[in-house]
């Protein structure tokens, strides 16, 4: 590991001068998530906490869909600036400007049957289902600035200022843990003060996140006055990246989503204690697409640039540090663990049932850990086809399959359905890039 580190040493700092931003306003986003669900796990109840993690996992699938508008613009951003194409990168980010909007109007448009939906697959009481309608009801209403600025982060990695994302980041998630707090515990508006700080927060990163880009712009020269960026054509093969990369999305999506509706099956004490618990899979899951995000932009710059030994080598090191943060979360799973749990709720008996699911969350990060990161290598290399067929095989059969196999075990049964998700994932991901390595497909 010597010889590694030392003799790659320019390129590891080059990594992690990118990466380390992203890791450091990463943790905000689940530090969020955990104000979230210690301000409304401590108003005494648990319907309060089962319906915000309800309503927060809609909105969460929703937007999260929705990723495809980042990853799809940071894969084709960073080869356009590789290749040094000034004209396309303007291009690039008002045609996924336009894409985000679309798409976020079409979901204020679906919120009435979403929310029909959600009480259906969940089958969740009266009381935590009005808890979740008051969240989603206000959150909805924050898409248009929130899909907008997955663009504008996934535009600004791109073009590798680590920077602007960080900032970003930070700016959104501190201003929404503040509102979050004095909504919730001051101006006791409950689970609505949660939704109403997470809209205001949203719309003022949008503000500050053209700002950033137009400076960017400004300073390195790229024209975002571009006049040809509604060619047909190119919408369309836009659309065609992103309906790939929405498919895997989806399935992904699909997954989480199943783990929370099931969980409210068995019971609302299961529900509280695995959304304590996938806050523990949030903080990993953040931490390594910092690493992640960095080799999106670092491969795709180098299919740009068409250099092969490049894209090997920024593989190599993203796998590399992306072990070493995978065994370090689950150190600190084991050891602070139980004492996490605790900080999140002092409800007794979603306490004493997270704590039992607990093993589950400490090996989670290594199972987990390739799949982060060779998602990142293909999102780099803009291979969408193989990130849909490899998530449809591993939702098939490392999820659904899996636990239809283990039903019995009920909420063991999940944790184990999704531990062999994520490894399968990994695996799949890997073997098809071995393949294209093989086969000299890496820069196609």
């Amino acid at each position: 590991m010597k010889h590694f580190l030392k003799r790659h040493k320019a390129h590891h700092k080059s990594l992690l001068l990118l990466a380390g931003p992203m890791i450091l306003s990463n943790i905000t986003v689940p530090l969020l998530g955990l104000v979230d669900t210690a301000v409304i796990g401590h108003l005494g109840s648990a319907h309060y906490l089962a319906g915000i993690a309800l309503g927060s996992t809609v909105i969460s699938l929703l937007f999260w869909l929705a990723g495809f508008l980042r990853m799809s613009t940071t894969g084709l951003v960073a080869q356009a600036y590789g290749k040094n194409d000034l004209t396309l990168l303007g291009e690039l980010l008002k045609r996924s400007l336009l894409l985000a909007t679309g798409v976020a109007l079409l979901l204020i448009a679906l919120s009435t049957p979403i929310q029909s939906l959600m009480a259906y697959l969940s089958n969740a009481n009266q009381a935590v289902l009005e808890q979740a309608y008051s969240y989603f009801s206000v959150r909805i209403f924050s898409a248009p600035a929130a899909l907008c600025n997955l663009v504008l982060l996934g535009w600004m990695l791109g073009v590798h200022y680590g920077r602007g994302p960080f900032y970003l980041l930070l700016i959104t998630n501190i201003t929404n843990i503040v509102l979050d707090i004095y909504f919730v515990v001051f101006l006791n508006w409950g689970v609505a003060g949660a939704a109403w700080a997470s809209l205001i927060a949203d719309y003022i990163a949008l503000g500050f996140a053209v700002f950033l880009v137009l400076q960017l712009a400004k300073k390195q020269g790229i024209n975002l006055a571009v006049k040809a960026w509604l060619s047909v054509a190119k919408i369309g093969e836009l659309l065609n990246l992103n309906r790939d990369i929405f498919i895997r999305s989806l399935a992904l999506q699909l997954c989480f989503s199943f783990m929370t509706f099931y969980g409210a099956r068995i019971g609302e004490t299961t529900l509280a204690a695995n959304a304590v618990l996938l806050n523990f899979l949030m903080l990993v899951s953040f931490a390594l697409d910092g690493i992640a995000y960095a080799s999106e932009a670092k491969v795709g710059k180098a299919k740009g640039e068409q250099s092969v030994e490049h894209i090997k080598l920024w593989v190599n090191l993203s796998l590399f540090w992306g072990g070493l943060f995978a065994l370090f979360y689950s150190l600190i799973f084991f050891v602070f663990g139980g004492a996490i749990i605790r900080l999140l709720t002092d409800v007794p008996e979603v306490v004493s049932m997270a704590t039992h699911y607990l093993p589950w969350v400490i090996i989670l990060p290594i199972a987990a850990m390739g799949c982060f990161l060779f998602d990142g290598v293909f999102v780099g290399l803009t291979r969408a086809k193989d990130m849909r067929n490899t998530m449809l095989i591993s939702a098939t059969f490392g999820f659904f399959g899996l636990f239809w196999l283990v039903s019995d075990w009920q909420n063991h049964g999940l944790w184990f359905a999704m531990t062999s998700f994520m490894l399968l994932r990994g695996v799949t991901l890997w073997l098809r890039y071995r393949a294209m390595v093989k086969q000299q497909q890496l820069l196609i």
